[in-house]
């Protein structure tokens, strides 16, 4: 028999997506979009450019870190902390009249998308029946794709006013946030919330850790370089943003092809989505000038990147059901590290090497977290033999 979303249920996936769409796609990722505009008018200067981006990934960790901790027991909390921080630090950031009070926003405001993931997943745990599960939790993932590409357009349509941008981001989380909190009172068959994590468990995470940090290494070169590789190749503003929207596309399609891939094995999407972005970004690096190919090459790493991020949720699930929001939080810390390695290497190497070299050695490393899935499968059975039992869920 086919099952089906309820009414209550789509309007509860369709916030959550919203919710990340804001949180990651407008605010979080959005900054190196607006980020030319916004030092012109505040005085800004790149190598506090720069600090503010690394600040921004820490408070992420932070807010990770929380979900972590709190997302078994306090989920709605989390959700509307997530849409406060990442609504309010947006509006900020329009209001601010100078490069500290920006700064300050911007960072503030990026802890929202990792209080948002962990508190999603649970959300879902709760309210979605185990049959739907994996559909759902890819489905609401996939926010981070339409943010950028309404993100895009903001910038498309609104440039050089980024204040107005921001704003209407800022805005756009509080209200999402709170059609979320209403469409997720009540109901639910998530049981007791799940205790803190035990050794077994981290050392059945460990192997899949290293993957997510490799992976976010070798994918922050196109978040930190993508669009100067397509203007140093001559593009025009036009064309640089336009492969913003394409990269939104890629990962807003994660929702279309959810049905073919929630069907997969973590390991087996984990090694589809990530061998797909370390395609993209050698095509990005090799041919920036071939406008049709970049553009390709930006949805294609639009897709795999924001499908990987889910396989992660996905393989999670996997290991431990129960403690999936625990799960997510860490993973999607450790993919915030690598990418603050991978983006600090990658601005080591341009300088000397250029784009190319430096994209084809993200796409090495990147490829690298694709070949070693298997790995990760072994580490898996491996770790929950020293206690003599496997980890809860852990039966695929």
């Amino acid at each position: 028999m086919k099952r089906s979303f309820s009414l209550r249920q789509r309007v509860l996936l369709a916030s959550g997506l919203a919710l990340i769409a804001a949180t990651y796609g407008l605010v979080r990722l959005a900054y190196g979009l607006f980020l030319p505009d916004v030092q012109r008018d505040t005085g800004l200067q790149s190598g506090a450019a720069g600090w503010v981006s690394s600040g921004a990934s820490a408070l992420y960790c932070v807010g990770a870190v929380a979900g972590f901790l709190l997302a078994a027991r306090l989920p709605r909390v989390l959700a509307a902390l997530a849409a406060a921080v990442a609504g309010g630090g947006a509006v900020a950031m329009a209001l601010s009249d100078g490069p500290l009070g920006f700064g300050v926003s911007a960072v503030v405001a990026s802890a929202g998308a990792g209080l948002a993931s962990p508190a999603l997943v649970r959300i879902v745990a709760e309210q979605v029946p185990t049959a739907l599960q994996s559909r759902a939790q890819a489905v609401v993932n996939a926010g981070t794709g339409p943010g950028l590409v309404v993100a895009g357009v903001l910038a498309l349509v609104l440039l050089p006013d980024w204040r107005t941008a921001w704003a209407l981001s800022g805005v756009f989380a509080l209200v999402v946030g709170g059609v979320l909190l209403v469409s997720a009172r009540g109901g639910g068959d998530g049981g007791a919330p799940a205790a803190v994590p035990g050794r077994s468990w981290f050392a059945a995470h460990r192997a899949v850790f290293a993957l997510a940090l490799l992976f976010g290494a070798g994918s922050a070169v196109v978040w930190t370089f993508g669009r100067s590789a397509l203007v140093a190749a001559g593009a025009s503003a036009a064309v640089s943003v336009g492969a913003w929207i394409a990269l939104g596309l890629g990962g807003a399609a994660v929702v279309v092809t959810t049905r073919w891939t929630s069907g997969m094995r973590a390991r087996t999407l984990w090694t589809v989505t990530a061998g797909s972005v370390a395609v993209a970004v050698v095509v990005l690096g090799v041919a920036p000038a071939a406008v049709p190919v970049a553009l390709l090459a930006c949805a294609v790493f639009g897709w795999g990147y924001t499908a990987a991020t889910g396989a992660l949720i996905a393989w999670t699930t996997e290991i431990d059901a129960e403690r999936s929001s625990a799960g997510t939080s860490m993973l999607f810390v450790a993919l915030v590290l690598g990418q603050a390695v991978g983006a600090a290497g990658a601005g080591a190497l341009v300088g000397p090497t250029g784009h190319a070299v430096t994209f084809v050695v993200g796409a090495v490393v990147t490829a690298a977290s694709a070949v070693l899935a298997p790995v990760a499968r072994r580490g898996r059975r491996a770790a929950a033999d020293p206690l003599g039992s496997p980890p809860t869920g852990a039966t695929r």
